[in-house]
C-alpha cells in the first residue's frame, strides 16, 4: 500500500492514539503528577516499539526519564537524531479552557488538549511517520535515532548529562527537531534561529511583617509599590530595556537582511486580532515580526504580594514577588545577562527595600546554517507535501538544548515543526491542527528521502 493510502486509512487511529497519550498529564513542573510523567514515558516507549523501532527503552535520569530507540537501514546510510519532549506545561487556570486540558476534544478540526502542539502532539507525528515507512514506504532510508526527554518545560536539567554520558550511542550526522512552527498552513516555513532565555524570581522586602496601612502608610517603603517602580524603570519610553550593557553584543541585521524577512506574510491587523488587542506595542523603530525575532526581550511573567483574597484587608506588605524573563539574541549569553540583570535590579532597589533575585534555567541563542544538506532536505520535503518552496523564518520563542547539542554532539539542528502561532501553547485551549499534525506525519519521510539523496 503506498504510503499516502496508509495514511488516510490509518488517520482515525493516528488520532486515537495520540489522543489516548494527551489524556495523560505529563506535567512535568509538578510533584503531583510525577507518576502520570512516568506513565506517558512508557505510552510512549510502548507506540514506538510498535511502530518498528528497535532497542527501544526508558533511559533512568535524576529526574525524569528519556526514551530511546533507533532504526538503523544500514552503515552506509546517514543518521538523523530526532529529539523532542513529552512533557506538558502546566494547565492553571483551568476555569480558562473550554474543554478540560486532559480530556482532550477534536473542535472544528483541531485537537484541544494540553501538549497537543508542544510538543506530544509533534512527537507523535515522527512516530506515527515511522509506522508509515516500515509499513507502506518499504523502509526508512535513513538511520533514526529518537531521544525524547521529560524535562524540556523545566530547563532540560539532566538531558546535557545523558548526552554527555552517550556520546557514542547519539552519534548522528543531524538532528531533527519538530517544537516549532509554519508562518499558516499555506504558507510553510523553517526556523533557522531562536531565541535564548535568562529566567529570574525576584523577592523584595521591607518591614519586617505587614503592617497595617492605617498605621504605617506613608511612613514606609511599600515593598509591592517599590517592584512595581522597579520593574517599570526596566523599560525606557521607546520600550528600550535600560539594563547597562544589555545591548553590548546584540547582533545587529543589516538593512539587506531586515528587508528579506519582511518578505515573509504577516498582517498587523491579524495579528492584533487574534490576541484581541487594539494595537501592537515594542521597541521603537522595529516591526512586529523584528520584536518577536530579532530583538531581545523583558517581559513579566508573574507578580504577587500582599493580600488577594476575597474583600478587602487593608495591609502594607512585607514581600512582593516577580518571575522576570528575557529572551536573547545572538550573541548574547545567559550567564552574561544574568548577571547584569542581578546587578542592575539590586542597584535600583530604594531606601528601605532588600532585593533577593534568584536565577533559573536559562539558555542560549542559536541561529543554523540554511546551506546545510539538511536544510535543503527539509525544504524540498515540505515544497513536496505543501506545493510551495519555504520560508525561512527566526522563531522568538527558545529550546535551549540547540545549542547544547552544538556543543556536545558538533551537530546542526533542522528545525522542521508544523504547529501555528495561534495554537495558544503555555495558554488554555492549547490545540493542534488535525491538518497540521497528518501534514507533519506526510512531511517528515520526504525529509528522509531527500536527506538520505543529498548526502549519498
Amino acid at each position: 500500500m503506498p504510503a499516502p493510502a496508509y495514511l488516510t486509512q490509518h488517520r482515525n487511529r493516528f488520532l486515537e492514539e495520540l489522543i489516548d497519550w494527551l489524556r495523560i498529564p505529563s506535567v512535568s513542573a509538578d510533584p503531583k503528577f510525577h507518576g502520570d510523567v512516568l506513565k506517558a514515558a512508557d505510552y510512549l516507549k510502548d507506540k514506538l516499539a510498535e511502530a518498528g523501532a528497535t532497542n527501544v527503552e526508558i533511559c533512568p535520569t535524576a529526574g525524569n526519564p528519556i526514551v530511546y530507540g533507533d532504526y538503523m537501514a544500514g552503515p552506509d546510510r546517514p543518521t538523523v537524531l530526532v529529539y523532542g519532549h513529552y512533557d506538558v506545561q502546566p494547565a492553571d487556570p483551568y476555569e480558562l479552557w473550554t474543554s478540560p486540558p486532559f480530556e482532550p476534544v477534536i473542535k472544528d478540526e483541531k485537537i484541544y488538549a494540553r501538549g497537543a502542539c508542544d510538543d506530544k502532539g509533534q512527537v507523535y507525528m515522527h512516530v506515527k511517520a515511522l509506522e508509515m515507512m516500515l509499513r507502506a514506504g518499504g523502509g526508512a532510508p535513513c538511520n533514526i535515532k529518537f531521544m525524547f526527554e521529560g524535562e524540556e518545560e523545566i530547563g532540560s536539567n539532566n538531558l546535557g548529562i545523558f548526552v554527555k554520558a552517550n556520546k557514542e550511542k547519539l552519534q548522528a550526522d543531524v538532528i531533527l527537531i519538530s517544537d516549532t512552527g509554519i508562518l499558516a498552513n499555506d504558507v510553510p516555513s523553517i526556523e533557522v534561529g531562536l531565541r535564548g532565555l535568562s529566567y529570574h524570581e525576584v523577592e523584595v522586602t521591607g518591614p519586617n511583617r505587614d503592617l497595617h496601612s492605617g498605621l504605617y502608610g506613608g511612613a514606609v517603603m511599600n515593598p509591592i509599590n517599590a517592584l512595581c517602580d522597579m520593574i517599570s524603570s526596566l523599560h525606557d519610553a521607546n520600550r528600550h530595556i535600560t539594563i547597562p550593557g544589555f545591548y553590548d553584543k546584540v547582533d545587529e541585521l543589516s538593512a539587506d537582511e531586515r528587508a528579506e524577512m519582511a518578505q515573509a506574510p504577516f498582517s498587523e491587523t491579524e495579528f492584533k486580532q487574534s490576541i484581541g488587542l487594539p494595537a501592537a506595542v515594542g521597541e521603537a523603530g522595529y516591526t512586529t515580526p523584528e520584536r518577536t525575532s530579532i530583538r531581545p526581550t523583558l517581559d513579566v511573567n508573574g507578580i504577587w504580594g500582599g493580600y488577594t483574597g476575597e474583600g478587602a484587608k487593608t495591609v502594607i506588605a512585607s514581600k512582593a514577588y516577580a518571575k522576570i524573563s528575557m529572551r536573547l539574541v545572538p550573541h548574547q549569553t545567559s550567564d552574561e545577562i544574568t548577571a547584569l540583570f542581578q546587578k542592575h535590579f539590586e542597584s535600583i532597589a530604594p531606601a528601605g527595600i532588600t532585593v533577593k533575585v534568584t536565577p533559573h534555567h536559562g539558555g542560549e541563542p542559536v541561529v543554523t546554517p540554511t546551506n546545510s544538506a539538511a536544510y535543503r532536505a527539509a525544504a524540498k520535503a515540505l515544497e513536496t507535501t505543501f506545493g510551495k518552496k519555504p520560508v525561512p523564518t527566526r522563531g522568538g520563542g527558545s529550546i535551549p538544548i540547540v545549542a547544547m547539542f552544538k556543543s556536545e554532539l558538533g551537530l546542526d539542528s533542522v528545525l522542521l515543526g508544523f504547529g501555528l502561532d495561534s495554537d495558544a501553547i503555555h495558554s488554555p485551549n492549547e490545540h493542534f491542527g488535525v491538518f497540521n499534525f497528518l501534514k507533519g506525519i506526510e512531511t517528515i519521510p520526504e525529509f528522509y528521502k531527500e536527506y538520505a539523496a543529498a548526502t549519498r
